[in-house]
């Protein structure tokens, strides 16, 4: 591997100036990697069980091969990427130039001699360190069952997901290019500490690719594929059944047909495991294009709408309550976090009119006592306004499991609205409070018994279930910003000791899991989403420079869940039909495999703060694919969506055949989470970003800005409403100096706005 990379920056220098095809073989042949080139033919009869191929190296420009009944030319053109030293990009064009074969396909190998299992692989969205951890076969919603499997000190277990394996058994994972945030695979050489990126598109002219990668079973060999048509032997994924049997539908090529596979590779550095994830970083946008968003609608019309939908459908009026979905079942009824609960009531009570604020106060009275469980958390769930209850009642064993990252979001966002209610004026009740603090003084409890916090506790007894995992990723933001507010010196000493946790054992090994409350211990987006804002918050409220680095790790493996291209959804789809444009949608687990709109649930504002305090606009760039972009998923009578209710936001926005092929780009007709997602992205993310002295203009709201002078003396921005909608939009504008300062909660509530009619531009005049 080291060779390789040498190799690789050497020819990459060369050909820069020689400006001519940089040759196939030689910087991969040097150190035991090669590539080649298949044509391949299945027995469709079993599941498209591969019975014959071609297998050769690529050499020339071009060559000519027989396969079958059939000759077939495969031309090659390779070159350097203009100011991308460490890159090569590849066009293998296969053309069948007589005779035919049926039932076949198209592939590209990159393959590995000296390969070790200990190497880290990494498909985004779908693969963290190969997957290659103890796994059970569980139905949805899976909850560990087996005795053995349950206890404080047990190893990360996922359920049936495709993955590397170990203990001499097949390891091999197969995905469809849409099952990735970016159709890619990365790994570092455990002993070069180098490492490659294969980096491709999401398909040809023949739809999307196949992306493979493939370990032999003494684990010293490893082929890294791509595929045209998709063709996954024998088995996909659906549903938590990696063994599926295959769907696909090789092609039938004939004289004439042509396909076209291209890609990148890139070499890198990597001393450490988080090295993947910045040079992943660097260049997941490379075959993105422009374009990547969309106008659809302003942030204060989302609010509005979504306003009027949870007073008219989640509020219950004889509690005095805001459901999570509509009480047919209890995980619609009550959740204090996750999903909705006491997330939901904060941007209601930011935005909301005055009968709304009235209703978010019932809330906080109706929760405070009752909501507190004996072991001091909160109740994980509830029903029907009276029956608390401790975990998923509907297997009996997990009845008090309480999954420990409800509360951190409950204190997190708790916290977060007594610092509102006191700019607003409201008097925070000591009962509201002191419930709150008992929360926060248990979690200390918790992590001086165990020294870990866990993914589940009994909500009786407060002992951990289920240890491991980083489904807290919340909890240090949690508890710092409880010290913050509660003046109170040993939540943000746990807060820090938990973080370090969190640091040594996920960040630093490339690793994130058991957030989501339905995927056991895969990994996931939402728990370091909240690791990030933990790292943030620790910052702020500790003002210690050592938490900024970590978080710049967080944001940079959250990075791994955002789709950074816009999918090409089958026209006849809701999407389609809509040219929904998927970029900034976020791949929830390594189970559930589908991007959403927005985070679960969060606004993301830790990425901003993050730009903020080390200036690098990755993460300005990152939150304002989330952000701009989420309004698109919310029907509106002015944008509808398919068939979609009006104000109804869907979790699900399948780039993938996890659900069946026929699901690409539908409409799930659900009210789900995602509606929270966006509250909040319209009371936490400003509308319009400038720091003025760098000229610098960045708009999440659904508006086109434009900068029409920038002198020493002032900076002249054109905003613009694109939408069909009135827009009341948010500015925040500062120097970069007074960015370096802590930006805290509830900031924007103090932006001045200016408001838009549909088609309107106004200028704005900023003294520098």
């Amino acid at each position: 591997m080291k060779k390789l990379l040498f190799a690789f920056y050497v020819l990459s220098a060369q050909y820069l100036s020689a400006q001519i095809p940089l040759p196939i073989s030689n910087w991969l042949a040097s150190s035991n990697g090669h590539i080649s080139a298949r044509i391949n033919q299945y027995n469709k009869e079993q599941y498209n069980l591969l019975i014959n191929q071609n297998k050769f190296p690529l050499g020339g420009a071009k060559q000519q091969q027989v396969f079958q009944q059939s000759k077939w030319e495969v031309s090659t053109l390779a070159n350097f990427v203009l100011d991308k030293p460490d890159a090569v990009e590849y066009n293998v064009t296969f053309k069948c130039t007589s005779g035919h074969v049926d039932v076949a396909s198209v592939s590209v190998d990159i393959d590995f001699d000296k390969w070790s299992e200990k190497n880290y692989v990494l498909l985004p969205s779908a693969a963290y360190n190969g997957n290659r951890y103890e796994w059970r076969r569980l139905r949805y919603s899976p909850k560990l069952y087996e005795v053995q499997d349950i206890g404080i000190d047990k190893p990360i277990i996922l359920t049936d997901v495709p993955k590397l394996n170990g203990n001499g058994a097949v390891s091999r994972i197969q995905e469809r290019s849409g099952d990735m945030a970016v159709p890619s695979i990365g790994f570092i050489s455990d002993t070069a500490k180098t490492g490659i990126w294969l980096l491709t598109k999401q398909g040809n002219s023949l739809g999307d690719y196949g992306m493979d990668i493939a370990e032999s079973r003494n684990r010293e060999k490893a082929t890294l594929s791509i595929t045209s048509p998709i063709v996954r032997e024998q088995y996909l994924y659906k549903q938590n059944d990696a063994h599926y049997p295959s769907w696909d539908m090789p092609k039938d090529f004939k004289t004439g047909d042509e396909v076209t596979i291209t890609f990148r590779l890139y070499g890198f550095k990597a001393p450490v495991t988080t090295a993947i994830f910045d040079k992943y970083a660097a260049i997941r946008k490379d075959f993105s294009g422009t374009n990547l968003l969309a106008n659809a609608l302003p942030y204060s019309a989302c609010m509005g709408v979504l306003e009027q939908k949870f007073n008219e459908k989640n509020f219950v009026p004889q509690y005095g309550y805001y459901s999570v979905g509509f009480r047919e079942n209890f995980l619609q009824d009550w959740q204090i976090g996750w999903t909705g609960g006491m997330i939901s009531t904060y941007p209601l009570l930011f935005a909301g009119n005055k009968q709304t604020q009235e209703n978010v106060l019932r809330n906080f009275d109706w929760l405070f006592p009752n909501g507190i469980s004996p072991s001091g958390f909160y109740y994980d769930a509830g029903r029907k306004g009276t029956e608390w209850l401790g975990g998923d009642i509907r297997k009996p064993h997990t009845k008090n499991w309480h999954l420990i990252r409800k509360s951190g979001d409950a204190v997190w966002y708790i916290t977060k609205q007594f610092m509102l209610m006191d700019k607003m004026g409201i008097p925070v009740k000591q009962s509201w409070s002191d419930g709150n603090k008992k929360v926060c003084d248990v979690f200390v409890k918790l992590w001086d018994k165990y020294h870990q916090i866990g993914q589940f506790v009994d909500s009786q007894t407060g002992d951990i279930v289920v240890g491991g995992s980083s489904s807290g990723g919340i909890v240090p933001a949690a508890l710092a910003l409880a010290s913050a507010y509660y003046q109170e010196p040993k939540y943000l000493q746990t807060a820090m000791a938990i973080a370090d946790y969190y640091n040594t054992n996920f960040i630093q090994k490339g690793i994130s899991c058991g957030g989501p409350g339905d995927a056991v211990q895969n990994f996931d987006s939402e728990s370091i989403a909240g690791l990030l804002e933990s790292y943030v918050s620790l910052y702020e409220v500790s003002g210690d420079g050592k938490w900024l680095p970590i978080a710049e790790d967080a944001a940079k493996q959250l990075a791994t869940w955002v789709v950074g291209y816009n999918y090409h959804f089958p026209d006849t789809s809701a999407y389609g039909r809509a040219s929904i444009h998927s970029a900034g949608t976020v791949y929830a687990n390594t189970q559930n495999k589908h991007a959403s709109p927005g985070l679960c649930t969060a606004s993301g504002v830790g990425l901003l703060k993050l730009f903020r305090y080390t200036g690098n606009p990755f993460y300005l760039d990152l939150l304002q694919d989330i952000a701009h972009n989420i309004t698109q998923y919310l029907p509106h009578p002015k944008k509808p969506l398919g068939n979609a209710t009006n104000g109804y936001v869907s979790e699900r926005i399948n780039l993938g055949d996890w659900e069946g092929v026929e699901n690409i780009g539908y409409v799930l007709p659900l009210s789900t989470w995602a509606e929270t997602s966006l509250m909040l992205t319209t009371i936490e993310v400003p509308g319009i970003y400038i720091q003025k002295d760098k000229g610098l203009v960045v708009a999440f709201d659904n508006v086109a800005t434009n900068i029409v002078k920038d002198t020493k003396e002032e900076l002249v921005v054109s905003v613009t409403n694109t939408t069909p909608l009135d827009a009341s939009i948010s500015i925040m504008e500062e120097t970069s100096k007074a960015a370096k300062q802590v930006m805290g909660e509830n900031k924007v509530r103090d932006l001045k706005r200016i408001q838009l009619k549909p088609g309107e531009t106004t200028t704005i005049i900023l003294k520098k």
